[in-house]
């Protein structure tokens, strides 16, 4: 891992150069809430995958996750702080434009990156979100009430244990989590959504209850495309191979 400062906050990343000569464009990889890098894109072979199909793969923690700095306030993690830290670590790395991949949370913080700055942005994926980019966010706000509880035992919610036992599992910080949760709600208005003027695939999972209608975030968008990932949930859905397929597909097109 390597840190590089945004604004003040240590923020890691792994730069991985592809296998052979670079045919193809820079791909920055944004993971989902209470996940990291190592999560959500290499246990799950993406950046293996990506660096296979001639792609410069980039993938950060973002702040409150994994090896980068886990401020405690919840103004710390408003949406638009953590696509600065994104588009920060691109003009660090000297790019100044990349294909970006977004799971989740990663989706929106990817969304609010092509908002502020499209030319930063050439394509962009948004795994694990739809409609509730533009209506009713995503995760619920107790969820943070489920990270400040005294342990996992203590929860009988289904959705406030997974993310709970995940968080667990990744020996997250979980008062930073639960900051992250109440500060990073914000959602695009459908005249902001119609602004994104560039290719958008939107892959969702066809048993996912988190990311809302993939389908109806696609109507609202200039230039995008629908994958049902066909069976997966919301946490299952990222490594699906149909989905690293129809991403490689969605790049080169």
């Amino acid at each position: 891992m390597q840190m590089f400062s945004s604004n003040g906050i240590d923020i890691a990343y792994a730069d991985s150069s592809p296998d052979g000569e670079a045919k193809q464009p820079p791909v920055l990889l944004i993971h989902g809430f209470a996940s990291n890098h190592r999560v959500n894109w290499i246990n799950t072979s993406w950046v293996r995958f990506l660096r296979g199909h001639g792609h410069r793969v980039i993938a950060l923690d973002n702040r409150g996750h994994g090896a980068s700095a886990k401020p405690h306030e919840a103004a710390a993690y408003a949406t638009q702080i953590m696509a600065a830290d994104a588009s920060r670590l691109l003009h660090h790395l000297e790019i100044p434009q990349a294909d970006v991949i977004g799971y989740s949370m990663g989706a929106r913080i990817g969304a609010f990156l092509a908002l502020a700055e499209p030319a930063r942005v050439r394509k962009l994926v948004l795994g694990g979100l739809g409609i509730r980019l533009v209506q009713g966010v995503g995760l619920s706000v107790n969820i943070a009430e489920a990270m400040e509880a005294p342990a996992l035992a203590s929860l009988s919610d289904p959705m406030q244990r997974m993310f709970r036992a995940f968080a667990d599992a990744n020996k997250s910080d979980l008062v930073a989590l639960a900051a992250c949760i109440r500060g990073s709600r914000q959602v695009l208005g459908a005249a902001e959504a119609a602004r994104l003027n560039l290719p958008v695939l939107v892959a969702v999972g066809t048993t996912d209850d988190v990311a809302g209608d993939a389908h109806a975030l696609a109507a609202l968008l200039p230039e995008a495309q629908v994958l049902d990932i066909v069976g997966r949930d919301h946490n299952r859905a990222v490594g699906d191979a149909a989905f690293k397929e129809a991403v490689l597909g969605f790049l080169a097109g």
